[in-house]
Order: C-alpha cells, then structure tokens, then sequence
C-alpha cells in the first residue's frame, strides 16, 4: 500500500470524517442515523476491513496504520497523537480509527427467513433501547452466542453510532439488523415467519428460562427493553412466552446486557458448528 499521508493542519478538509467526534458522529442537524461508521482501534479496523463495508479512510498515529496492509483504494492519512486528538476532539488510546459507508437496514423478510428458509435461526429484539454501549455490548454477545440478526424498534440507538461500534469490538458490523417500524404490531410477521418469541421481564409471574426448550423451537426470537423501564406492558403481551432468569431473591433484575448473553447462551441449541467453549473475560472495548 502507498505510505499514508501526513496531515499536520487539524483542519484538513481530508480527516473531515473523524472531526470533532466527542459531539457525535454527525454533523449537526444531519437526520438521525447518517453519517459514517466510525470505527476505533487494530482490532476492529481489521474487523471492517474483512466485512462488506466500504472503508472510506484510515487515520491514525504513525506505525499503527502502515502496519494494518490496506488495499491500495482506503485513504490513509496519519498524524502524531496531538494533531490526531485534536481532529477528534479526545485522547485515541487506540492508536486508529477508520470510516467507511453505512449500509441500510436488512429487509425483514429476508433476515427472518434468512440464505436458508428451512435452517435454525435466533434473533434478538430490541425495544427502545436508547444506550448505545448497551446495545454494541449486546451485538458482541450476540454475534459469540449465535444469534442471526437483530430487530430493532424505531426508538432503539443507531447501531453505528460510534460508541457502539466501539463496545462492540466491531462485531457489530457482521451482524445485520432490520427495523420494526410498526411497534409492536410487527411481531405478527415475526410469529408469522416460524420464531418463538420470549420476552425477558424479571416479573414473579413469567416462566423460568429454563423451561423453554430450545430443541423444541429451532427459531426463537429473545426480545428485551431498555434498561430501567424494561420490555413494555404492549411489548410483552405481544409475545409468546415471559420469561425470567433464574436468580437469587435478594437481587431483583440484571442489567441488558447482562440479561441478554444469558438469554443467548440459554436458548441456543447444543453448540452450532464455528461455535467453542471459551472463558470470560477478554478486552470489553
């Protein structure tokens, strides 16, 4: 790849996609949901470059983006750690950061039905679920644990917003997610296209987890709120099964994210092929 480029002015119109980023990642009074997919640090940026996504720069301390083999088409500018924060707008720990092309949401018949109509399939949805490191930390988990795809309701975050990307680790963006833009009516088409759906709520009255088979329901759907309010009351009746996880009495609920990967690894099916047993911990992002 060519050598980067030096940018010494924090005002080069050719970092313009990564200015001034602690205020968002779009320019203000840009529609919710545009601008460029921010994506920070080695791991991640090597995530984007293996997805479909096209990148469309590379910016970051000398060394660390030479060292990341871009293809001849990816912009690449590098500059020392001062002039790079001060484009930014915080201090990159990092040492990278790259854009690239958002992509629109799935269709929704095609992520519920998927490449393979007749296979397996598990989705997670979202009801306003507004944090954005909740929501990228629940896309990491769900990308291990083998959910297909993510359902989101209109007053979720934007799934590409920086700090989800972020927590994500990148995962993210190997993860496709369509909206229901009809909340919660549109879970009909999700009843319709074969998924179980199981609502998680911490109420005394909803079925333990662990009751519900995953052997039984080849297609389940895990829906879960925001954190605090939790799935609505509206939410929850238009599901198939409430459900609660198993825990002590004297602890009254999990945070999402939490909730989730339990959810994920509870109702998944005897380990899928790509799938290993591993322990936690690992870099959070």
């Amino acid at each position: 790849m060519p050598a980067p480029e030096l940018i010494t002015d924090p005002d080069d119109p050719r970092v313009a996609d990564f200015r001034n980023l602690k205020a968002g990642d779009r320019p203000e009074g840009a529609p919710r949901w545009s601008g460029p997919v921010i994506v920070e640090g080695v791991p991640a940026v090597q995530r984007l470059l293996a997805s479909t996504y096209r990148v469309r720069a590379v910016f970051g301390v000398p060394g660390r983006v030479a060292a990341l083999d871009l293809p001849d088409d990816v912009a690449a500018y590098e500059a020392d750690k001062w002039v790079l924060s001060e484009v930014i707008g915080f201090r990159l720990t990092r040492g990278v950061i790259a854009s690239a092309d958002r992509r629109p949401p799935a269709d929704l018949h095609e992520l519920l039905t998927g490449p393979d109509p007749a296979a397996p399939r598990r989705l997670a949805v979202l009801e306003a679920l507004n944090d954005a490191e909740n929501l990228g930390s629940i896309a990491r988990s769900a990308l291990a644990l083998g959910i297909d795809g993510l359902l989101l309701d209109p007053r979720c975050a934007d799934p590409f917003y920086r700090r989800s990307v972020r927590v994500s680790m990148g995962h993210i963006l190997a993860l496709p997610f369509a909206i229901l833009s009809d909340w919660p009516a549109d879970l009909a088409t999700v009843h319709d296209a074969g998924y179980l759906t199981v609502a998680l709520t911490p109420a005394a009255d909803a079925v333990d987890l662990t009751s519900v088979d995953p052997a039984a329901h080849p297609r389940t759907a895990v829906l879960l709120g925001a954190e605090g309010p939790g799935l609505s009351p509206e939410a929850q009746q238009a599901a198939r099964v409430r459900a609660r996880i198993p825990m002590r009495p004297d602890v009254d609920s999990l945070g999402v994210a939490a909730a989730a990967a339990i959810a994920f690894a509870t109702l998944r099916q005897a380990p899928a092929a790509g799938l290993r047993a591993v322990g936690a911990g690992g870099p959070c992002g």
